[in-house]
C-alpha cells in the first residue's frame, strides 16, 4: 500500500512539474502573418510630421523616427503599450535641436510598424530580440537608452544582449519585473489565472476600490472596445486635446490591427525568471551611467526607481529625481523638463 502511495505521489509530482514548465513563456518564436496600418490613417497628426524609415528585421518591416544631425550622439526613445513614436512628438523637436541623433522606433504590433495578427505571434522574447535585430541593423553605436513603460522591459533587455552598442540608461516610469526560485516557476501561470479570474471586463475605474493590474490586463484581453482614449487622459495629468487622443488610437483602425495592444499585459510576468538572471548577471555589475526620472503621478511605478538606484553600480552618484507633476506617461506631462535632464545626464556623463 505504501509502495502505490509513493508511487501515486511521484506520479502526481511529475504531472506538476511538466504542467508549470509547460505554462511558462516559450522563448521560441517564428514571423507570423502580419497586416499594416494603411499611411492616410497618420496624416495630418498633430505635431508628428516626422519623415519615416523603414528598416526590416527578422521578416518585420520596422518604422522609425530619425531627427537630429547624423553625427550627433545618439538616443534612442523606447515606447510601451499601448503608445508608439507618437508618445515622443514633444521630445523629438527638442533633442534634435540640441545636437542629438533621435530615434524613436515603433515595436512590431505598433505605430507604423507592422502588426502580427496572431495573439500568440507576440511574446516577450519576440519584441526583445526584433528591437536587439534593429538596433543592429542601424548600426547604433554610443546609444543612451531613454525608456518607459515596455520599453524598458524591452529596451533593458537589449542592452543587456547589445551592451556594446550602449553608453548610458534613463528610466522612467518603467523596470523589469523579475522573481527566482519557485517563484519565478509560478509567477506566470498564477499571473494567468488571476487575469481568467476577473472575467470580462469593459470598463475600468482606476480610482475604484476593486481596480488591480490583473484588472487591466484582463480589460485589454476582453472589452468590446479598447478605449485609447480613456487610458491616455487617465494616465497624464495634462489634458489632452480630441486630436491628441485620436493620435494614439491612428494606428490601429481594426481589430486586426490590435493584436500587439491587446497582448502585450498578460506578458508583463511571462519572463520573471529570465529578467532575474538578466537583473543578478547583468545589472548588477552594469557600470555604465543610469539613471532615473519618474514621475510623481504615477502610482503604478511608485517606488521603482529606488531598486534600479540600489541595485546598479552606474547609478550611484546619479542625480536621480523624480518629476512632479508627471503621470505614467510622463512624455505627455513634462517633454521639456525630461529633455533637460536627459541633456545634463549625458552631459555629465
Amino acid at each position: 500500500m505504501l509502495k502505490r502511495i509513493l508511487i501515486g505521489l511521484g506520479i502526481l509530482a511529475a504531472a506538476t512539474v511538466v504542467t508549470i514548465v509547460s505554462l511558462q513563456s516559450s522563448e521560441e518564436w517564428s514571423t507570423g502573418e502580419f497586416v499594416r496600418t494603411p499611411e492616410s490613417r497618420f496624416a495630418n497628426l498633430p505635431d508628428y510630421d516626422f519623415e519615416p524609415n523603414y528598416v526590416e528585421v527578422s521578416g518585420y518591416r520596422i518604422h522609425y523616427v530619425d531627427e537630429g544631425p547624423r553625427d550627433g550622439e545618439v538616443v534612442l526613445l523606447m515606447h510601451g503599450q499601448p503608445s508608439w513614436s507618437y508618445l515622443y512628438r514633444h521630445m523629438i523637436p527638442l533633442l534634435s535641436e540640441a545636437g542629438y541623433r533621435v530615434i524613436a522606433p515603433d515595436n512590431v504590433g505598433f505605430g507604423k510598424s507592422d502588426k502580427p495578427v496572431d495573439w500568440s505571434d507576440h511574446s516577450y522574447q519576440m519584441h526583445v530580440d526584433v528591437m536587439a535585430g534593429f538596433v543592429d541593423a542601424i548600426e547604433i553605436e554610443d546609444a543612451t537608452l531613454f525608456a518607459q513603460d515596455w520599453g524598458g522591459l524591452i529596451g533593458l533587455r537589449v542592452v543587456e544582449q547589445r551592451p556594446e552598442r550602449f553608453a548610458r540608461i534613463m528610466l522612467s516610469n518603467t523596470t523589469l519585473p523579475a522573481a527566482g526560485g519557485m517563484q519565478g516557476w509560478l509567477g506566470y501561470p498564477l499571473f494567468r489565472a488571476s487575469v481568467w479570474s476577473e472575467g470580462d471586463v469593459q470598463e475600468l475605474d482606476f480610482d475604484g476600490e476593486d481596480f488591480s493590474f490583473t484588472t487591466w490586463v484582463a480589460y485589454a484581453r476582453t472589452s468590446d472596445k479598447f478605449d485609447f482614449s480613456m487610458l491616455f487622459q487617465n494616465g497624464t495629468t495634462r489634458e489632452l486635446s480630441d486630436a491628441e487622443l485620436a493620435g494614439y488610437a491612428a494606428p490601429f483602425p481594426t481589430e486586426e490591427t490590435m493584436a500587439g495592444v491587446r497582448m502585450f499585459p498578460t506578458l508583463v510576468a511571462s519572463q520573471l525568471r529570465q529578467n532575474q538572471a538578466v537583473l543578478d548577471d547583468f545589472y548588477s555589475s552594469w557600470d555604465k551611467p543610469l539613471i532615473t526620472a519618474f514621475g510623481t503621478d504615477d502610482g503604478l511605478m511608485a517606488g521603482l526607481d529606488k531598486d534600479w538606484q540600489e541595485r546598479v553600480p552606474g547609478a550611484k552618484g546619479q542625480a536621480h529625481t523624480l518629476v512632479e507633476g508627471g503621470a505614467h506617461f510622463i512624455q505627455e506631462d513634462k517633454p521639456e523638463e525630461l529633455v533637460g535632464l536627459l541633456d545634463q545626464f549625458i552631459q555629465a556623463n
